[in-house]
């Protein structure tokens, strides 16, 4: 009976304890926000605010070249999950109904191109944009970000496609669909957890992503959201509460997505595993 008991105590233990591992950083983090300047440089640790204050997001939202900041994340994070859903669709789709030459091969690349550090291809990518002469601009970010994302999501949506039955398409394509039409009309509908889940983890992906546009966006006309938050220092070292209060902007949109798609994203990340 007692090592019954301990057995279904410490699952749930080993879960609690995960979870405050994982969450109190980003409880710190929201809490430091609204901390007082007095709070988060003192020798005590303060767990709650003690006099909640918004000035640290008013400084981090005020910052230099704030707005453009945002505007090129969001730019570089829309268009590269976009393309790279449009073209991991048209893949996906050849690799799990078609039979080609090479095929096998083709899945095998794309599983070592996702297991691939992107840290390995970075002085490639960096001579050819500086050949190219596109430093300091978002389109070779794009195209970088398109790529990266790629592998994982051509991958997750063949599980998908092959998950579907060929008699569906076959049977619209009696009723007079083309083979396109067939797709759009019922293949593309029953693929939505799938695009949810890898839009998901695209989004997050491009969003958190800091060593390119280091390295191949020097001009702050052409950075993103993760560079902004290197910059809140002051003539007395770290500014900690806007640091902190930038962090939590730039989480911000990263967690009403997952909010919003958690269900989905979820089931369809394990789903996009299994099949095919």
């Amino acid at each position: 009976m007692r090592r019954s008991a301990i057995g279904r105590i410490w699952p749930g233990a080993t879960a609690v304890v995960l979870f405050l591992a994982f969450v109190f950083p980003v409880y710190w983090m929201f809490a430091t926000a609204f901390k007082a300047n007095k709070d988060i440089v003192g020798d005590t640790p303060v767990w709650f605010p003690s006099s909640p204050t918004t000035e640290h997001f008013r400084r981090a939202v005020e910052a230099d070249g704030f707005w453009t900041f945002v505007t090129n994340s969001l730019i570089t994070t829309l268009v590269a999950v976009a393309l790279s859903l449009v073209i991991a669709l048209l893949a996906s789709f050849a690799i799990a109904r078609m039979r080609f030459r090479g095929r096998r091969g083709f899945i095998l690349v794309m599983m070592m191109a996702q297991m691939a550090p992107w840290e390995v291809m970075t002085i490639a990518y960096y001579m050819m944009v500086r050949d190219a002469d596109m430093l300091n601009s978002l389109p070779p970010l794009i195209a970088i970000y398109t790529l990266c994302v790629l592998p994982f999501t051509v991958l997750t949506l063949r599980g998908y496609v092959a998950a579907v039955p060929k008699e569906l398409e076959e049977s619209a394509m009696v009723d007079g669909c083309t083979r396109p039409q067939a797709f759009v009309r019922v293949i593309f509908p029953l693929l939505a957890p799938g695009l949810m889940a890898t839009s998901l983890f695209g989004f997050i992906t491009v969003w958190n992503e800091f060593p390119y546009v280091l390295i191949l966006s020097k001009d702050p006309a052409a950075q993103t959201l993760p560079l902004w938050l290197t910059g809140f220092r002051t003539t007395f070292g770290d500014d900690w509460g806007a640091t902190m209060a930038a962090s939590s902007l730039f989480a911000i949109p990263i967690l009403i997505l997952f909010v919003i798609l958690q269900r989905r994203a979820v089931g369809g990340l394990t789903s996009g595993a299994v099949k095919g």
